[in-house]
């Protein structure tokens, strides 16, 4: 009689040990080794060596360090307002029944389906400062004071890969917010209609309110992935002319793979780490609230 009552009970803790024992198999114990490895002057070859603190202590004294992520937090800038607010719009606009709407949905979420490896290598050529489409385009129009070295002028190279980030991110953020607007009841926003509300009332203090958990996973997303860019940088530029184009993912790979100094990388990784999980123990925190508030 016991064994009927307690083995029901039971069962779904049982189908989750698997699970758990490969979660911590592949991501809990490679975390810890890496926490572990960034106390250390590990190079990838002989045995690690602990020297405590030494490793934050020289990061944090890394002019590159500060250069990456300080252009981290212009990527993070530019997700958070360009693609929410285009995506936002082209969400508003497409979600109407006007002729071509598939074919601009279809069009404006396609660069998601190519990898970011494949999107920067299409925009360095595009960005080619003698045959690039960009450049040619300036020249053909007359404006040859526009043409620019794109990828090797410092003061432009970070802004010319975010805008790749950017062209590629406002696609998804529409697809989210279409996904929110389709689950909006079509009686509030008549009901605003008949109180006198013109369209951007309507927009502003209908839409907008209900849309707050998408936009606040739209923010979230897209604050974390401006912190682990990588692709567009290492295809692009792999963090030149001068570390002027690098982030803190791309920081890392460097100093650990390229220059063999593992802990030093893996310190670069657990400040990248924690910056990450701020982010995302504040959603975790608002979704929780929202999950009591129920």
């Amino acid at each position: 009689m016991f064994m009927r009552r307690t083995l029901p009970r039971l069962t779904p803790y049982l189908f989750l040990i698997g699970p758990l024992i490969l979660y911590f198999i592949w991501v809990v114990g490679p975390m810890l080794y890496t926490i572990y490895l960034s106390f250390t002057n590990w190079d990838g070859v002989s045995s690690p060596a602990v020297i405590g603190w030494r490793n934050y202590q020289k990061l944090f004294r890394d002019p590159v360090f500060y250069i990456s992520l300080t252009n981290n937090l212009k990527w993070m800038l530019c997700f958070i307002t360009i693609p929410v607010v285009a995506g936002l719009a082209l969400a508003l606009v497409l979600n109407r029944n006007i002729p071509g709407a598939k074919f601009f949905k279809t069009s404006f979420y396609s660069p998601m389906v190519l990898s970011l490896v494949v999107c920067g290598l299409i925009w360095s050529w595009m960005y080619h400062p003698a045959k690039g489409l960009i450049n040619e385009t300036f020249r053909a129009v007359g404006l040859h004071v526009l043409a620019k070295g794109w990828l090797s002028d410092r003061r432009l190279v970070m802004w010319a890969i975010i805008a790749v980030g950017v062209w590629r991110q406002v696609g998804y953020v529409m697809v989210l917010y279409l996904a929110g607007l389709q689950g909006i009841d079509p009686t509030l926003v008549d009901a605003s209609r008949v109180d006198g509300c013109n369209q951007w009332q309507t927009i502003r203090h209908v839409i907008l309110p209900l849309l707050s958990p998408v936009t606040v996973v739209v923010v979230v997303i897209s604050i974390i992935d401006s912190l682990r860019a990588f692709d567009l940088v290492s295809v692009m530029t792999r963090g030149g002319p001068y570390y002027s184009s690098s982030v803190l993912a791309n920081f890392m790979y460097i100093e650990a793979f390229n220059n063999y100094k593992m802990g030093y990388g893996a310190a670069i990784s657990v400040i990248l780490f924690l910056l990450s999980a701020v982010f995302i123990f504040i959603y975790l925190w608002r979704v929780l609230q929202t999950e009591l508030e129920y």
